[in-house]
């Protein structure tokens, strides 16, 4: 479906928070935001992990929202709290396999924002918080977890993809399934319907 006659732009590369839109019948067209996310998760360093997850999701959607006028912009993002700090995407196989050993056994939460903003200005944001803990799982588990996950587990906070093989990495879920997979959508489709944008 279209929204306001376009479709709704994504501030990000994801593709399943792109796949989670589609599915529930919002078109979306994928721009990649032009925010420095490592120089601005410098200078929030200092903001908690929720408040960092909001913050990122803002200046993502801003970073486009001034160049496409008219259009509603759509910026997410998602921070992993351990214990009140944040673990940041492994670089490399090596440091994933130190932050699966790290969360083995804990319970951390995944707070994921979106940021909604039009002609520069942000017109709504939400946080949502899941908490997941990890199991026991054994050595000979994580290394092969890791040898079947390859690049994947470098590009998600925590190391792991839900929706998938990681599933297996967890004990017990509480939480929406869609603030795990890194976009609120009940309050988003809230809001489009609240601003008669979608039919309510």
């Amino acid at each position: 479906m279209a929204v306001n006659n376009s479709p709704l732009i994504l501030a990000s590369a994801s593709k399943t928070r792109l796949s989670v839109l589609t599915k529930a019948g919002i078109a979306a067209e994928v721009l990649k935001p032009s925010a420095d996310e490592a120089a601005l998760q410098d200078q929030w360093q200092h903001l908690l992990p929720r408040s960092l997850a909001i913050e990122l999701a803002k200046a993502k959607a801003l970073s486009i929202s001034g160049t496409q006028p008219g259009r509603l912009i759509l910026g997410a993002d998602q921070s992993l709290d351990l214990d009140g700090s944040v673990l940041h995407k492994a670089r490399n196989t090596s440091e994933a396999r130190e932050k699966l050993r790290a969360l083995r056994g804990r319970t951390h939460q995944l707070h994921s924002a979106l940021a909604m903003a039009r002609d520069g200005q942000i017109m709504f944001s939400h946080v949502s918080t899941a908490t997941l803990t990890m199991r026991q799982f054994s050595d000979a588990f994580l290394e092969d977890y890791l040898a079947q996950s390859g690049a994947e587990a470098l590009s998600a906070v925590g190391c792991y993809f839900y929706e998938g093989p990681g599933i297996q990495l967890f004990e017990t879920v509480e939480g929406d399934v869609f603030t795990i997979l890194g976009l609120p959508l009940l309050p988003l489709l809230a809001f489009l319907r609240q601003q008669s944008i979608i039919l309510s």
